[in-house]
């Protein structure tokens, strides 16, 4: 009796990957996140929620969920967030019932947070996660960044700054690390990260199952 030929899917089950971008303030992160929004199939952003003020720039909902410190502890104090940690004196999580949907079904998920969260997130999901630190071409440029945004005070400049050299040091806690020297080789570079994390075979869910039957059609025909 003949058989089905096996066929490979472009479209296999896959599970959703989370990737990880992290930077110190002013490492260009926040633009590579708009990039990849932009140019990026398949890929969606997860919204973290903050007691931080908002800036002039920013919108409630799209950027983050702006909330109340009391919202934050009932949040964090009930298994809510997937992540939290606090940063330049703010609270900033991620809430985790999106995120674990998302991923059951095969969507990816782009996480911008802090090396705090990174850690915490990769604990919480080893197998799901893709870690990104970014890194400023130099000091002095990483302060032109901070002052040319001119969205905070010079005293929570210094401060960003003084957190930039702690937070650099994480960079060795990372699958990845690009330096932001030039825009669109950055981007690119991490493009390329995301194609292959998504081929790597822990997420491809179909995958071991075509290859079982594959190698079965063709011991059939030595037969």
């Amino acid at each position: 009796m003949a058989t089905t030929p096996v066929v490979a899917s472009r479209q296999m089950v896959r599970r959703g990957l989370v990737l990880v971008l992290s930077s110190p303030s002013g490492a260009g992160k926040s633009t590579l996140t708009r990039a990849l929004m932009e140019k990026a199939e398949g890929l969606n952003l997860s919204i973290s929620v903050t007691t931080r003020a908002r800036r002039g720039s920013e919108i409630d909902g799209v950027h983050y969920r702006f909330i109340s410190q009391r919202e934050f502890d009932s949040m964090r104090d009930n298994g809510e967030l997937l992540e939290w940690a606090v940063v330049h004196g703010n609270c900033y999580g991620t809430p985790r019932k999106p995120v674990e949907e998302a991923l059951a079904g095969g969507q990816d998920i782009l996480f911008d947070i802090d090396w705090q969260g990174a850690m915490q997130a990769r604990e919480a999901m080893p197998n799901d996660i893709a870690t990104i630190f970014v890194l400023p071409p130099s000091a002095a440029e990483l302060r032109a960044r901070l002052e040319r945004r001119a969205e905070d005070a010079p005293d929570v400049i210094l401060r960003r700054l003084r957190n930039a050299a702690v937070e650099i040091e994480r960079w060795k806690d990372y699958d990845y690390v690009v330096v932001n020297d030039d825009l669109d080789r950055c981007y690119n570079e991490i493009r390329s990260i995301l194609e292959a994390e998504r081929l790597r075979r822990v997420r491809r869910l179909a995958i071991g199952e075509f290859a079982d039957r594959l190698a079965a059609e063709l011991g059939e025909t030595l037969i």
